[in-house]
């Protein structure tokens, strides 16, 4: 799949320093953390919704440790397959996933509000927003983990 991605000029220029099979484990491993992440997110916020006001911003905080947790494991095992570093490179991860944490904690208010406002899906808006976020956390990760948490030292 991904040899037939790289036969587009543009996708070739932007993957050429990627091994294809890691960024291929990237992709497979990161379904399943994304599943995960939003499936986290959507439950805490169900249960949160009843008991606290805009309780999507704090499933979205909760969501976010625990996904970071499981997604640091799954890629150091199966994507990037480093070994010990342990406390090295989740502190590392935890720096990458910040970043997007505090993105999403500007951005996810503020997406709702424009979703809830331009259609009719006031009850779903921090869904529908929760998942566009997280396209645009996928991109910026990888890059993170690629050249940061997982980089090994020089």
């Amino acid at each position: 799949m991904f040899e037939s991605l790289q036969k587009i000029p543009a996708v070739a220029r932007l993957t050429s320093h990627i091994p294809p099979a890691q960024f291929g484990r990237y992709l497979v491993v990161g379904v399943f953390n994304s599943l995960f992440g939003y499936s986290s997110y959507a439950v805490l916020t169900a249960v949160l919704t009843p008991h606290i006001p805009y309780a999507y911003i704090l499933a979205g905080v909760l969501a976010s440790v625990l996904n970071i947790t499981v997604s640091f494991l799954n890629y150091k095992r199966f994507v990037f397959k480093t070994t010990g570093n342990y406390l090295r490179e989740w502190s590392r991860c935890l720096l990458v996933y910040s970043g997007g944490i505090a993105i999403g904690a500007v951005l996810l208010p503020v997406t709702v509000f424009i979703i809830r406002h331009v259609t009719r899906a006031d009850a779903s808006a921090p869904y529908i927003a929760g998942a566009l976020l997280m396209g645009v956390n996928i991109i910026v990760s990888f890059l993170g983990h690629k050249k940061f948490s997982f980089e090994s030292p020089a």
